[in-house]
């Protein structure tokens, strides 16, 4: 996840970059059930409505429980499916705060309703990100249910209503990308404090769909425009957070385009800061734990497995370097082929979404087909002059309909 708002600060009102102390602990992702009420296209769990045999108990999940805050992860978000379709989600959310772990739903929205609501709210979730796809229609059609764009709306509103910090999440693609400005002015109207724009990913049904994903002018127009407000907002002292996650050179985007209006000091102590975080974490930073208690690099990595907690306790598994591709992924730099290996912002990126080349090659550590930075841009030798983008960047309002974003 690159936290733009967080790096565009360090433009503006520059703090020192952080020191690693001790071991890197992931961030856990722990997708509880598959079960869910909407069949988006992008589904990386590739959720239905209806019972999936084989997941884990209530027993079994209080004991991966306990092991992760044993273990001492700085953060766990409970996902599915929907997880609000598993009846124990909020005990387990309960028991998660109790051990005092930062607690996070990633949910789409519709069941947050009446008493589902109170019971967030009286939990203390420390974050509830919910989906948004699109406005109106487009979300629904996104989603797959007629409806759900209200319903996840009025989540969005139970929650506020509740004090709850809630986050919008958007998964842009080559038919929703024109709702990007209409749901950055949503976010800010319903008093959102973050909104988390992903960039779509080869897995599940994301990886049917990857022919949806956007243009890479259509990217670097988004990104424009994520900055531009990411400006706004830290300049006025704004408290609206963007975020964007799956495509890291997101990063190596922002770092250019602050080298072309900041002073080379500020550029280098920005490069710091990113260096400092390091890109894509697959594999170090986070992790994944699916709803039969596989545990995986990250959540985009379901085919890949390196082992089940039912057989050792996550924190075991964790520590066991002798999987390959674990190992690869914790290197730095890591073994990384192509236009990637070659890059000269590795250290800014980390190589990144390797699940995008694994998908397109078979390779884990060929180039990700999805950055989409030109050769001159990432510094290889005797490249063509840089290609900007030619689309033209959203200008309009939202009360202007003519000024659609691409």
């Amino acid at each position: 996840m690159f936290r733009l708002s967080h790096y565009m600060q360090q433009l503006i009102k520059p703090t020192p970059p952080r020191q690693r102390k001790g071991p890197v602990r992931p961030v856990v992702i722990w997708n509880l059930t598959r079960r869910c009420n909407l069949k988006c296209r992008h589904c990386y769990a590739v959720a239905a409505d209806h019972h999936f045999p084989g997941e884990l108990t209530s027993s079994e999940a209080i004991g991966v429980l306990d092991d992760l805050a044993a273990y001492g992860i700085p953060a766990l978000i409970l996902s599915g499916g929907e997880p609000l379709y598993r009846v124990d989600t909020l005990d387990l959310a309960k028991r998660a705060k109790a051990h005092g772990l930062y607690t996070a739903l990633s949910t789409n929205g519709t069941p947050i309703k009446g008493a589902v609501a109170d019971q967030i709210a009286s939990i203390g979730f420390d974050y509830v990100g919910i989906s948004l796809d699109g406005i109106g229609k487009m979300n629904d059609w996104f989603r797959g249910q007629d409806g759900a764009y209200n319903e996840a709306l009025e989540g969005v509103r139970e929650c506020k209503r509740r004090g709850v910090k809630v986050g919008l999440r958007f998964t842009m693609t080559r038919d929703n990308c024109d709702q990007l400005p209409d749901l950055l002015d949503l976010a800010r109207d319903e008093g959102v404090e973050k909104f988390y724009l992903s960039h779509l990913v080869y897995a599940g049904r994301g990886n049917k769909h990857r022919c949806d994903d956007t243009q890479w002018d259509v990217t670097r127009a988004a990104l424009d425009l994520l900055i531009a407000r990411a400006l706004d907002a830290a300049e006025s002292g704004e408290a609206f957070e963007i975020v964007t996650g799956n495509n890291d050179a997101d990063a190596v985007y922002f770092l250019r385009w602050a080298e072309e209006r900041f002073p080379a000091e500020r550029v280098a102590h920005l490069r710091q800061h990113l260096e400092a975080w390091g890109g894509n974490s697959s594999g170090l930073g986070v992790a994944n734990i699916d709803t039969q208690g596989i545990v995986h690099p990250d959540t985009y990595w379901s085919d890949y497995s390196l082992d089940s907690v039912r057989n050792r306790p996550f924190s075991t598994i964790w520590e066991d370097l002798s999987d390959p591709v674990l190992a690869g992924l914790r290197q730095r730099p890591r073994p990384l082929k192509g236009r990637c290996g070659a890059c000269a912002y590795k250290a800014v990126c980390g190589g990144n979404t390797r699940i995008r080349a694994l998908q397109l090659t078979g390779d884990p550590w060929e180039a990700d087909p999805a950055c989409y930075l030109s050769d001159s841009e990432i510094g290889l030798e005797a490249a063509e002059p840089s290609a900007r983008a030619t689309v033209t960047p959203f200008r309009g309002t939202r009360h202007d309909p003519a000024h659609r974003f691409v």
